[in-house]
């Protein structure tokens, strides 16, 4: 019923919170099947792991700016939050409050997304379980590689692509 991306999403952002891998598997899942749109509901959840990640690492511009798009989408898309078990009042109410603690320069804090069906928090929470996670823990904010993941990740795919992209540009101009 719920795709497996978004049932990895929520272990993740519910258990270790990785916000960061949160983010890739939802972007995987978005280009596979509704790239084109900016509004989609999965760019709502992405930019909201961004915010957070943003968030924890003390970039309140960056974690305002990227909350601001998400409720955006959200506000945009009720019945869409609902379809993927989550209330959607709830969920945007939450998101106002995040707003406000970012505004007044408020400490991050692990947040919970607001899922009323039974049945998806049974998938994630066993999905999390099976990843070693304890479903509702706080951020491990001594955990550099979960902090800081996007400085110490393996880029050589991504140079990889840029240099092609690049040397395909240089040959057609």
């Amino acid at each position: 019923m719920y795709p497996s991306a978004y049932i990895h999403f929520l272990a993740h952002f519910h258990g270790d919170r990785d916000y960061f891998e949160c983010h890739e598997l939802l972007e995987d899942y978005w280009k596979k099947t509704d790239s084109r749109n900016k509004n989609s509901i999965w760019v709502g959840f992405i930019l909201l792991s961004v915010s957070l990640y943003h968030h924890r690492r003390n970039n309140f511009s960056g974690a305002q700016r990227t909350l601001a798009k998400a409720i955006k989408i959200f506000e945009l898309q009720p019945d869409s939050i609902t379809k993927l078990g989550v209330n959607p009042v709830g969920l945007i109410h939450l998101l106002h409050e995040q707003v406000s603690l970012l505004q007044n320069g408020g400490s991050y804090r692990s947040i919970s997304i607001p899922i009323f069906d039974a049945s998806l928090i049974e998938l994630a929470k066993k999905t999390c379980e099976q990843k070693g996670y304890i479903w509702g823990n706080q951020s491990d904010m001594t955990n550099q590689f979960i902090i800081d993941r996007h400085k110490l990740r393996d880029r050589t795919s991504i140079i990889e692509e840029r240099m092609q992209s690049l040397k395909t540009r240089k040959g057609s101009e």
